[in-house]
């Protein structure tokens, strides 16, 4: 089963994570990706935690070394929302 909010959001990323100027955010913002691509195919789906910290990771980018692609990091951030408007719990 693929989680399509979380795969578009993995695919969102590794597109910022090629388009921004700096080697450190890109570097953080493939390895949220990958997290994210491993998430949207995996048996179990994740839960709010560990969502709400790849969310907390995309804030901290956002505002700093990556404010150059802000717009595809909160596209990201809308599709892990509409994920996790679904998800029971919290």
């Amino acid at each position: 089963m693929t989680r399509d909010e979380l795969a578009s959001a993995s695919e969102l990323l590794e597109s910022a994570a090629e388009d921004t100027d700096s080697d450190e955010a890109s570097e953080r913002l493939a390895e949220l990706a990958a997290q994210l691509d491993s998430l949207a195919t995996d048996e179990r789906g994740p839960d709010h935690g560990r969502l709400a910290r790849i969310q907390s990771a995309l804030n901290d980018l956002s505002s700093g070394d990556a404010e150059d692609v802000t717009e595809a990091i909160d596209d990201a951030d809308d599709q892990i929302n509409e994920y996790r408007s679904d998800l029971e719990g919290v």
